[in-house]
């Protein structure tokens, strides 16, 4: 098992390396950093603005592989992945936005986990009945909701709330309060401001994985060996659960540890709308700033989590599987 997940970690480490680096080439030829000096007042010269990019090794008119190389030089002996066009490091940035965007991806990836299943095997075993019918039309409306309009609903909902209340129940926008201070007083502060983003992200994401429970448990049902289980004593919710339920879930595992780097940097409109300043908001912003360095670490960031969820995706199969052996 150690030998395979050392291969695999090998292999991701070099398929990681050179996404990056040729994320890095591509950014260099097609953004332009020094947009962000050229309305400045007073004007700056050509010569004024290299002069300041040269500064975050992001001057033009040198060599593209010195700069490179330069790049790659801090990246290996400081793990400093380089500044923004005007000066802001990469690394405070992302360390913290990683945080932040930790605390939305993990709770509703665990919550759309948990109840899609559930309801995945809830309305398999009811196929066609009322509760089928009802939560399959519920996941389908779910699944086909803008996450724009999701989170507008719950903020909408939201201060209906606190105005019936008469006070800030559940806060609308940001990650925590400004004035509070002290370790449970902040970690209270986030975890009340985390509820309306995390419901949004979990109405969105949790159809996914029910509708594909459902269809791959009603596909396992009446297999041979389900019916061999029930022949031997079992009732049918044990049969299912002990037996169809293990078989079923493993596509559902799969597409969990695959669906890790987006939610990280796909919650875009999520986070704008609930004024969170996590990974999605760095992604679109390091494009519209012209941000080479920031767009180059936010793509390996998402290649670590790709290579992340693919080896956590083997692992699972292994475990829930036990056909498959490592080799």
């Amino acid at each position: 098992m150690l030998r395979y997940i050392a291969r695999k970690l090998v292999g991701w480490f070099l398929m990681i390396a050179i996404a990056t680096n040729l994320t890095y080439f591509l950014a260099n030829a097609f953004l332009k950093p020094a947009s962000n000096y050229t309305a400045l007042r007073p004007p700056r010269t050509p010569a004024q603005i290299n002069h300041s990019l040269a500064l975050y090794n992001l001057n033009p008119d040198k060599p593209i592989l010195d700069r490179w190389w330069h790049w790659m030089s801090q990246i290996v002996t400081h793990f400093d992945w380089g500044q923004s066009p005007t000066g802001g490091s990469v690394n405070d940035q992302v360390a913290y936005r990683i945080f932040v965007s930790g605390q939305l991806v993990l709770g509703s990836t665990v919550l759309s986990i948990v109840i899609g299943v559930g309801l995945g095997v809830y309305t398999a075993s009811r196929q066609y009945k009322a509760a089928d019918r009802v939560w399959q039309g519920l996941s389908v409306l779910s699944f086909n909701t803008p996450s724009a309009v999701a989170s507008l609903a719950v903020v909408l909902a939201a201060i209906a709330l606190n105005q019936a209340l008469g006070s800030t129940l559940l806060p609308v926008a940001g990650a925590q309060s400004p004035e509070v201070v002290g370790f449970w007083a902040v970690f209270g502060s986030r975890a009340t401001h985390a509820i309306l983003p995390t419901i949004s992200l979990t109405f969105i994401s949790y159809a996914a994985y029910h509708l594909l429970q459902r269809s791959l448990l009603l596909d396992h049902i009446n297999s041979d060996y389900v019916r061999t289980a029930r022949a031997k004593g079992l009732t049918r919710k044990q049969a299912i659960y002990r037996h169809g339920l293990r078989t079923s879930i493993i596509p559902v595992a799969t597409q969990v540890a695959f669906a890790m780097p987006a939610l990280f940097t796909g919650a875009v409109i999520t986070e704008t709308v609930f004024a969170w300043h996590g990974m999605g908001e760095y992604f679109t912003k390091t494009i519209s700033t012209n941000d080479v360095h920031g767009v180059v670490a936010v793509a390996a960031f998402g290649a670590l989590m790709t290579a992340i969820g693919a080896i956590l995706a083997d692992l699972v199969i292994v475990a829930l599987d036990p056909r498959i052996r490592v080799s």
